[in-house]
Protein backbone atom coordinates (compact mmCIF):
# COMPACT_ATOMS: atom_id res chain seq x y z
CA UNK A 1 0.00 0.00 0.00
CA UNK A 2 2.63 2.35 0.97
CA UNK A 3 1.83 6.21 2.46
CA UNK A 4 -1.91 6.34 1.91
CA UNK A 5 -1.42 9.54 1.12
CA UNK A 6 0.42 9.40 -1.74
CA UNK A 7 -0.26 7.74 -5.19
CA UNK A 8 1.20 4.45 -4.23
CA UNK A 9 -2.31 2.79 -4.12
CA UNK A 10 -3.53 4.75 -6.81
CA UNK A 11 -0.52 3.69 -8.62
CA UNK A 12 -0.79 -0.13 -7.61
CA UNK A 13 -4.62 -0.31 -8.60
CA UNK A 14 -3.79 0.65 -12.02
CA UNK A 15 -0.92 -1.85 -12.37
CA UNK A 16 -3.35 -4.58 -10.75
CA UNK A 17 -5.69 -3.66 -13.20
CA UNK A 18 -3.35 -3.30 -16.12
CA UNK A 19 -1.76 -6.24 -15.88
CA UNK A 20 -5.05 -8.20 -15.61
CA UNK A 21 -4.16 -9.26 -11.75
CA UNK A 22 -1.29 -11.61 -12.77
CA UNK A 23 2.18 -11.65 -13.97
CA UNK A 24 4.59 -13.74 -14.78
CA UNK A 25 2.44 -16.78 -13.92
CA UNK A 26 1.86 -15.21 -10.46
CA UNK A 27 -1.24 -14.09 -8.96
CA UNK A 28 -1.27 -10.35 -7.88
CA UNK A 29 -2.44 -9.27 -4.35
CA UNK A 30 -3.06 -5.88 -2.70
CA UNK A 31 -2.01 -5.75 0.96
CA UNK A 32 -3.56 -2.57 3.12
CA UNK A 33 -6.33 -1.10 4.31
CA UNK A 34 -8.99 -1.70 1.87
CA UNK A 35 -10.98 1.29 2.61
CA UNK A 36 -7.49 2.72 1.05
CA UNK A 37 -7.45 1.01 -2.43
CA UNK A 38 -11.48 1.11 -2.61
CA UNK A 39 -10.97 5.06 -2.63
CA UNK A 40 -8.64 4.62 -5.48
CA UNK A 41 -11.54 2.22 -8.07
CA UNK A 42 -12.73 -0.80 -7.89
CA UNK A 43 -10.88 -4.08 -6.32
CA UNK A 44 -11.92 -7.65 -6.44
CA UNK A 45 -12.05 -8.71 -3.01
CA UNK A 46 -9.78 -11.87 -3.88
CA UNK A 47 -7.09 -9.20 -4.44
CA UNK A 48 -7.31 -7.98 -1.36
CA UNK A 49 -4.80 -8.64 1.68
CA UNK A 50 -6.48 -6.38 4.82
CA UNK A 51 -4.17 -5.15 7.62
CA UNK A 52 -5.84 -5.30 11.18
CA UNK A 53 -5.14 -1.57 11.46
CA UNK A 54 -7.40 0.85 10.28
CA UNK A 55 -5.84 3.87 7.40
CA UNK A 56 -7.87 6.39 5.94
CA UNK A 57 -6.48 8.18 2.46
CA UNK A 58 -6.73 11.92 1.94
CA UNK A 59 -4.67 12.81 -1.16
CA UNK A 60 -1.32 14.93 -0.28
CA UNK A 61 -2.23 15.11 3.18
CA UNK A 62 -0.54 12.21 5.35
CA UNK A 63 -1.88 11.11 8.73
CA UNK A 64 -0.08 10.41 11.93
CA UNK A 65 -2.66 7.80 12.37
CA UNK A 66 -1.81 5.55 9.14
CA UNK A 67 1.54 4.88 10.36
CA UNK A 68 0.36 1.47 12.04
CA UNK A 69 -1.30 0.27 8.91
CA UNK A 70 1.70 1.30 6.43
CA UNK A 71 3.92 -0.88 8.69
CA UNK A 72 1.58 -3.63 9.48
CA UNK A 73 1.22 -4.19 5.46
CA UNK A 74 5.11 -4.20 5.20
CA UNK A 75 5.38 -7.01 7.54
CA UNK A 76 2.60 -8.93 6.25
CA UNK A 77 4.04 -9.32 2.75
CA UNK A 78 7.88 -10.05 4.35
CA UNK A 79 6.04 -12.83 6.39
CA UNK A 80 4.37 -14.19 3.33
CA UNK A 81 7.57 -14.42 1.49
CA UNK A 82 9.08 -15.33 4.44
CA UNK A 83 7.32 -18.70 4.12
CA UNK A 84 6.96 -19.00 0.30
CA UNK A 85 3.31 -18.00 0.26
CA UNK A 86 4.87 -14.89 -2.02
CA UNK A 87 6.96 -15.20 -4.76
CA UNK A 88 8.32 -11.26 -3.90
CA UNK A 89 7.30 -8.41 -2.40
CA UNK A 90 6.55 -5.01 -4.11
CA UNK A 91 5.90 -2.10 -2.10
CA UNK A 92 4.77 1.46 -2.87
CA UNK A 93 6.42 4.66 -1.47
CA UNK A 94 6.42 5.62 2.08
CA UNK A 95 6.58 9.10 3.83
CA UNK A 96 9.51 8.53 6.22
CA UNK A 97 9.00 11.83 7.90
CA UNK A 98 5.22 10.91 8.61
CA UNK A 99 6.68 7.46 9.93
CA UNK A 100 9.15 9.22 12.21
CA UNK A 101 6.55 11.08 13.95
CA UNK A 102 4.86 7.93 14.94
CA UNK A 103 8.21 6.29 16.43
CA UNK A 104 9.13 4.11 13.16
CA UNK A 105 13.18 3.63 13.49
CA UNK A 106 14.37 3.50 10.46
CA UNK A 107 15.71 5.32 7.46
CA UNK A 108 13.19 3.70 5.13
CA UNK A 109 12.32 0.36 3.75
CA UNK A 110 15.65 -0.93 3.18
CA UNK A 111 16.32 -0.77 6.79
CA UNK A 112 13.14 -1.64 8.04
CA UNK A 113 13.20 -4.76 6.11
CA UNK A 114 16.54 -5.51 7.12
CA UNK A 115 15.38 -5.41 10.82
CA UNK A 116 12.72 -7.70 9.79
CA UNK A 117 14.97 -10.06 8.55
CA UNK A 118 17.92 -10.38 10.67
CA UNK A 119 20.02 -9.20 7.37
CA UNK A 120 23.14 -7.14 8.56
CA UNK A 121 23.88 -5.86 5.22
CA UNK A 122 21.34 -5.37 3.11
CA UNK A 123 22.05 -3.81 -0.40
CA UNK A 124 19.61 -0.83 -2.33
CA UNK A 125 20.44 -1.60 -6.42
CA UNK A 126 18.63 0.78 -8.46
CA UNK A 127 18.01 -0.64 -12.36
CA UNK A 128 16.86 1.40 -15.39
CA UNK A 129 17.28 1.23 -19.10
CA UNK A 130 20.82 0.16 -19.31
CA UNK A 131 22.32 0.88 -15.84
CA UNK A 132 21.91 -1.17 -12.49
CA UNK A 133 23.83 1.06 -9.53
CA UNK A 134 24.37 1.10 -5.64
CA UNK A 135 24.90 2.75 -3.21
CA UNK A 136 27.21 1.90 -0.15
CA UNK A 137 26.05 4.19 2.18
CA UNK A 138 22.16 4.61 1.87
CA UNK A 139 19.85 7.01 4.48
CA UNK A 140 22.53 9.01 5.59
CA UNK A 141 23.48 12.84 6.37
CA UNK A 142 26.71 14.09 4.12
CA UNK A 143 28.56 14.85 6.87
CA UNK A 144 28.29 11.10 7.94
CA UNK A 145 28.96 9.38 4.85
CA UNK A 146 33.07 9.34 5.23
CA UNK A 147 33.03 7.94 8.51
CA UNK A 148 30.27 4.96 7.11
CA UNK A 149 32.77 3.76 4.14
CA UNK A 150 35.27 1.22 5.45
CA UNK A 151 37.39 -1.76 3.18
CA UNK A 152 35.46 -4.53 4.60
CA UNK A 153 31.92 -2.89 3.63
CA UNK A 154 32.73 -2.65 0.31
CA UNK A 155 33.77 -5.74 -0.11
CA UNK A 156 31.15 -7.41 1.21
CA UNK A 157 28.72 -4.99 -0.39
CA UNK A 158 30.50 -5.68 -3.64
CA UNK A 159 30.41 -9.97 -3.13
CA UNK A 160 26.24 -9.30 -2.80
CA UNK A 161 26.27 -7.41 -5.76
CA UNK A 162 27.74 -10.13 -7.89
CA UNK A 163 26.15 -12.50 -6.53
CA UNK A 164 22.83 -10.93 -7.36
CA UNK A 165 23.83 -10.57 -10.93
CA UNK A 166 24.55 -13.89 -11.73
CA UNK A 167 21.63 -15.14 -9.73
CA UNK A 168 19.08 -12.48 -10.07
CA UNK A 169 19.63 -11.34 -13.42
CA UNK A 170 21.41 -13.74 -14.75
CA UNK A 171 24.54 -12.24 -15.59
CA UNK A 172 27.79 -14.70 -16.90
CA UNK A 173 31.19 -13.47 -15.58
CA UNK A 174 29.74 -9.68 -13.83
CA UNK A 175 31.91 -6.92 -14.27
CA UNK A 176 31.73 -4.52 -11.15
CA UNK A 177 32.58 -1.03 -11.46
CA UNK A 178 33.33 1.16 -8.34
CA UNK A 179 33.43 4.90 -7.92
CA UNK A 180 35.82 6.86 -6.23
CA UNK A 181 34.28 8.98 -2.93
CA UNK A 182 36.42 12.30 -4.15
CA UNK A 183 36.51 14.62 -7.39
CA UNK A 184 38.69 12.95 -10.02
CA UNK A 185 38.50 9.80 -7.22
CA UNK A 186 41.00 11.54 -5.52
CA UNK A 187 43.28 13.03 -7.82
CA UNK A 188 45.84 10.64 -6.51
CA UNK A 189 45.87 11.80 -3.30
CA UNK A 190 45.71 15.23 -3.73
CA UNK A 191 41.65 15.51 -3.26
CA UNK A 192 41.21 13.03 -0.55
CA UNK A 193 42.72 9.70 0.38
CA UNK A 194 39.81 7.67 0.83
CA UNK A 195 40.46 6.16 -2.67
CA UNK A 196 43.87 5.06 -1.66
CA UNK A 197 43.22 4.02 1.70
CA UNK A 198 40.04 2.39 2.00
CA UNK A 199 38.76 1.77 -1.52
CA UNK A 200 41.54 0.36 -3.63
CA UNK A 201 42.62 -1.92 -1.00
CA UNK A 202 38.82 -3.47 -0.99
CA UNK A 203 39.11 -3.59 -5.01
CA UNK A 204 42.16 -5.63 -4.82
CA UNK A 205 40.55 -8.12 -1.93
CA UNK A 206 37.25 -8.79 -4.77
CA UNK A 207 40.06 -9.20 -7.37
CA UNK A 208 41.81 -12.04 -5.44
CA UNK A 209 38.83 -13.81 -5.10
CA UNK A 210 38.46 -13.76 -9.03
CA UNK A 211 35.81 -11.07 -8.82
CA UNK A 212 35.75 -8.96 -12.35
CA UNK A 213 36.19 -4.77 -10.51
CA UNK A 214 37.65 -2.04 -11.73
CA UNK A 215 37.68 1.25 -10.03
CA UNK A 216 38.20 3.61 -8.07
CA UNK A 217 36.95 5.73 -10.79
CA UNK A 218 35.99 9.21 -10.97
CA UNK A 219 32.17 9.35 -10.69
CA UNK A 220 31.54 12.31 -13.25
CA UNK A 221 32.83 10.01 -16.03
CA UNK A 222 31.79 6.99 -15.19
CA UNK A 223 28.12 7.13 -16.22
CA UNK A 224 28.05 8.47 -19.82
CA UNK A 225 27.14 5.49 -22.70
CA UNK A 226 30.73 4.68 -23.43
CA UNK A 227 31.40 4.01 -19.99
CA UNK A 228 28.72 2.06 -19.25
CA UNK A 229 28.98 -0.01 -21.44
CA UNK A 230 32.20 -1.16 -19.84
CA UNK A 231 30.58 -2.89 -16.30
CA UNK A 232 27.16 -4.79 -15.36
CA UNK A 233 26.93 -2.52 -12.18
CA UNK A 234 27.97 0.01 -10.46
CA UNK A 235 28.90 0.49 -6.96
CA UNK A 236 29.10 4.02 -5.70
CA UNK A 237 30.04 5.54 -2.40
CA UNK A 238 26.69 7.59 -1.59
CA UNK A 239 23.30 8.39 -2.26
CA UNK A 240 23.17 10.67 -4.34
CA UNK A 241 26.54 9.64 -6.61
CA UNK A 242 24.30 6.59 -7.39
CA UNK A 243 20.63 7.94 -7.67
CA UNK A 244 21.47 11.17 -9.99
CA UNK A 245 22.56 8.88 -12.75
CA UNK A 246 20.31 6.57 -12.97
CA UNK A 247 16.86 8.51 -12.25
CA UNK A 248 18.47 11.13 -15.09
CA UNK A 249 18.75 7.90 -17.45
CA UNK A 250 15.26 6.39 -16.58
CA UNK A 251 13.40 8.64 -13.96
CA UNK A 252 9.77 7.00 -14.82
CA UNK A 253 11.49 3.13 -15.28
CA UNK A 254 13.78 2.77 -12.64
CA UNK A 255 13.02 0.21 -10.22
CA UNK A 256 14.56 -0.23 -6.60
CA UNK A 257 15.83 -3.46 -5.74
CA UNK A 258 16.78 -4.75 -2.34
CA UNK A 259 19.50 -7.27 -2.55
CA UNK A 260 20.87 -9.46 0.21
CA UNK A 261 17.35 -10.56 2.06
CA UNK A 262 16.18 -13.91 1.94
CA UNK A 263 13.71 -13.14 -0.88
CA UNK A 264 12.41 -10.54 -4.08
CA UNK A 265 11.95 -7.31 -3.07
CA UNK A 266 11.02 -4.35 -5.51
CA UNK A 267 9.93 -0.57 -5.54
CA UNK A 268 9.22 2.25 -8.11
CA UNK A 269 12.24 4.62 -7.77
CA UNK A 270 10.02 7.49 -6.78
CA UNK A 271 8.54 9.26 -3.98
CA UNK A 272 5.05 9.68 -2.89
CA UNK A 273 4.06 12.76 -5.17
CA UNK A 274 1.77 14.36 -2.63
CA UNK A 275 1.30 16.91 -5.16
CA UNK A 276 -0.17 15.14 -7.78
CA UNK A 277 -1.86 12.17 -5.10
CA UNK A 278 -5.53 12.09 -6.04
CA UNK A 279 -5.43 13.95 -9.48
CA UNK A 280 -5.50 10.92 -11.74
CA UNK A 281 -2.14 11.82 -13.60
CA UNK A 282 -0.08 9.74 -11.54
CA UNK A 283 2.34 7.59 -13.89
CA UNK A 284 2.75 3.59 -12.61
CA UNK A 285 5.32 2.57 -15.45
CA UNK A 286 7.74 2.82 -12.67
CA UNK A 287 5.83 0.17 -10.41
CA UNK A 288 4.89 -2.27 -13.35
CA UNK A 289 8.91 -2.43 -14.61
CA UNK A 290 9.22 -3.03 -10.16
CA UNK A 291 6.47 -6.01 -10.73
CA UNK A 292 8.03 -7.60 -14.21
CA UNK A 293 11.55 -7.33 -12.49
CA UNK A 294 10.04 -8.47 -8.91
CA UNK A 295 8.35 -11.72 -10.96
CA UNK A 296 11.35 -12.34 -13.58
CA UNK A 297 14.10 -12.55 -10.01
CA UNK A 298 11.44 -14.81 -8.56
CA UNK A 299 11.61 -17.13 -11.66
CA UNK A 300 15.39 -17.46 -11.42
CA UNK A 301 15.25 -18.02 -8.02
CA UNK A 302 12.89 -20.40 -8.26
CA UNK A 303 15.26 -22.55 -10.73
CA UNK A 304 18.56 -21.66 -9.15
CA UNK A 305 17.12 -23.19 -5.90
Amino acid sequence: MGEPAGIGPEIALTAFDQLGGHIGGHALKLVGDPGVFRSCGPVPSDALIATGHEASRVPGKPQLRNAAAVCEAIEISVAAAKTGAAAAIVTAPINKAALAEADFRFPGHTEFLAHLTGIARPVMMLCGAGLRVVPLTIHIPVAEIVGAISTDAIVETGKIILEALTRDFAVAGPRLAVSGLNPHAGEEGMLGDEERVLIAPAIARLKSAGARVVGPLPADTMFHEEARAQYDAALCMYHDQALIPIKTIDFHGGVNVTLGLPFVRTSPDHGTAFAIAGRGVARAESLIAALRLAAEMATRRAVAD
